[in-house]
């Protein structure tokens, strides 16, 4: 199956992996030029910026030059941040890690807010223990944190750190927490699109600016998804075979050979994202 990148994700990939700390805002016009690049037209990234406008993601500000752009607002920034360590690169997780688990309870008359707290929790790498309880690395706290307090949910939750105990064995527990045969697919298809992409990159010895934006960005974009779907478990409670490793190498080979060389085509400075 064909990947899916949309214009509106697309864009925050590019400020993502190019727009923050050296460059302020971006110009409509330079928005339009990176997004044409990746096969986006102008009335698509019009549209998709006046919706992040809406949502809070980006604020209108004038370049330098006076031209009219747009600037990450300052949740837009926290969010990205806060994605940093598990898009490039996270420490090796361990069983003696231990758990953050969300407990929440929604009142009746605010009964929307259940379904947008499940969403977002599951966004975030949360897993369902039992109804109302939702479970997760304990190095994805403060990030959790976070991202509920942004969204004013924090007031219907309750976080806890802690082990678990039994009774079940914890590999087994984690199988029914999480649909790691879901996950396992997704890794599966970054490896498809992407895998072959890094193995044409290694017999080139050229670099081309815009070819290496091109395929960066939609990389960056297809990968930025995975570490929220994969949670990031210790290898002992992952089944054999498990593709995660594999996907997560092809992606920190064509970070390093394809980011600085694409910051060219941007004309921006990149950020200081390595992998770790």
């Amino acid at each position: 199956m064909a990947e899916q990148h949309t214009p509106r994700s697309l864009i925050v990939t590019l400020y993502g992996a190019y727009g923050r700390e050296t460059a302020g805002p971006l110009a409509v016009a330079e928005l339009i030029r990176l997004m044409g690049a990746v096969g986006v037209d102008a009335p698509s990234v019009r549209s998709s910026v006046s919706r992040l406008k809406r949502r809070g993601l980006l604020v209108p500000e004038r370049t330098p030059a006076g031209a009219a752009g747009y600037a990450l607002s300052a949740d837009a920034r926290q969010l990205l941040d806060d994605g940093d360590d598990r898009i490039y690169g996270r420490s090796t997780p361990k069983l003696s890690d231990g758990w953050v688990l969300a407990v929440f309870s929604v009142p009746e008359a605010e009964r929307h807010k259940r379904h947008l707290l499940r969403s977002r929790l599951g966004r975030l790498g949360f897993g369902t223990a039992a109804p109302g309880v939702w479970i997760a690395p304990a190095r994805l706290y403060e990030e959790t944190a976070h991202t509920l307090r942004r969204l004013h949910l924090d007031p219907y939750v309750d976080l806890f750190r802690g082990e678990h105990l039994g009774f079940a064995v914890t590999a087994e527990a984690a199988a029914r927490w999480w649909d790691l045969a879901a996950i396992a697919k997704e890794h599966e298809e970054f490896l498809d699109a992407h895998g072959p992409v890094l193995r044409s990159w290694e017999t080139r010895r050229d670099t081309p600016a815009q070819d290496a934006y091109h395929d960066y960005l939609l990389a960056l974009d297809s990968w930025r998804r995975l570490p929220y779907l994969d949670p990031g478990l210790p290898e002992e409670l992952l089944p054999s075979g498990w593709p995660g490793a594999r996907s997560a190498a092809v992606f920190a080979g064509l970070h390093e050979r394809l980011r600085d060389a694409g910051a060219g085509f941007t004309r921006l400075a990149p950020p200081d994202r390595t992998t770790g």
